[in-house]
């Protein structure tokens, strides 16, 4: 049975903290004890998290951070170190989309970007956590990548690229750390109802709710997942009781991989 308080004193870092899945597992890991450090380029944003946390009787520390500087992804890992002394967890989280466009009359700015943040915030995060990780011989790594990351994605074609990069950064490095006592693994979710969706989507291809009805046609659950289902399963990922799981890419997409 999982414990109320599965990460209590843990010191768990999350990236994108300020909305959407980072700032739900921002309260959902506090109110199971862990101490946090959060980092999200959205200062307003971040600053909202942190107060939810802290009303909620949690203990946080944020820093302005953009994933696409190594230098300030390390950073970030060492205000968890400075502050706390250690480092347990980490989620590398923060993430862009885009708009639907085809392959084809995609350019390099909207792949460059794709990548700078998608994919070289989950390297930066890895280079800096992993030797913290490896001296305190335990750790655990979560990135975030999409169902995206495990098939084909019409119509987002640059978005897909990076979230398949994220999955083979994660399995190399579960597969270089396991001995040294770390477990590193992807998430996946398919369409969820965070401001990302909405950011991306929905202001380019028209109305919440048509847009929304459209994107889930080929799930059979026929509707979007909640930030609360995603973090629910970062969660048990995560957890202590969870140990022999690394190097995998868990995908949570409401059945649309199954057919």
């Amino acid at each position: 049975m999982a414990s109320a308080a599965r990460f209590k004193d843990s010191v768990v870092l999350i990236t994108g903290a300020a909305s959407g899945f980072g700032r739900r597992a921002a309260e959902r890991f506090a109110g199971e004890g862990a101490r946090l450090v959060l980092g999200d380029i959205n200062r307003d944003g971040l600053d909202a998290t942190a107060e939810l946390v802290r009303e909620a009787g949690g203990e946080a520390v944020t820093a302005v951070t953009d994933v696409a500087s190594g230098a300030a992804v390390a950073a970030l890992v060492e205000t968890a170190t400075g502050r706390f002394g250690r480092l347990d967890v980490a989620l590398n989280n923060a993430g862009v989309a885009h708009g639907t466009i085809k392959l084809a009359d995609s350019d390099e700015a909207l792949m460059r970007r794709m990548f700078d943040v998608n994919v070289m915030g989950v390297f930066h995060g890895m280079k800096a956590q992993i030797p913290v990780m490896e001296r305190q011989g335990h750790g655990v790594i979560l990135n975030t990548a999409s169902v995206a990351g495990v098939v084909g994605a019409p119509l987002l074609g640059a978005y897909a690229a990076a979230k398949h990069a994220v999955i083979g950064l994660t399995r190399t490095a579960a597969a270089e750390t396991a001995r040294k006592g770390l477990r590193i693994n992807a998430i996946c979710p398919a369409f969820a109802e965070t401001p990302m969706l909405t950011d991306s989507l929905v202001k380019q291809d028209g109305t919440r709710e048509d847009t929304i009805a459209r994107l889930v046609q080929a799930m059979p659950m026929r509707r979007p997942g909640t930030a609360d289902e995603i973090v629910q399963a970062m969660l048990w990922i995560c957890s202590p009781e969870n140990s022999f799981m690394t190097g995998q890419a868990l995908v949570i997409d409401g059945g649309l991989t199954a057919v």
